[in-house]
């Protein structure tokens, strides 16, 4: 269940202007952040339809929206990146 909404605005400038841009940061109840597809799909240079691919599969857990929108707990995601980095860093790889 989501608890917390925060909107921050993008970039590191918190100074408020008439026009600016906001990015919306869900916390759920543990406080937790939690990520888009999109998002994730960033982190990992992947099209957003493989991370659902890999919800679907089991490799990353989501947590659904009332809307029915997938979203990723951020310490889940950044522990399966750094797990990819140092595979793909032990096997030679880019």
């Amino acid at each position: 269940m989501i608890k917390t909404i925060i909107l921050a605005p993008l970039g590191t400038n918190w100074t408020f202007t008439k026009r600016f841009r906001w990015k919306v940061l869900i916390v759920s109840s543990d406080q937790e952040v939690l990520l888009t597809p999109a998002e994730v799909a960033s982190l990992f240079r992947v099209d957003p339809k493989t991370v659902t691919r890999w919800a679907k599969s089991g490799k990353l857990t989501s947590i659904r929206t009332l809307g029915g929108h997938r979203r990723y707990k951020e310490s889940e995601v950044k522990a399966l990146l750094s797990a990819t980095s140092n595979n793909s860093t032990r096997n030679g790889g880019n």
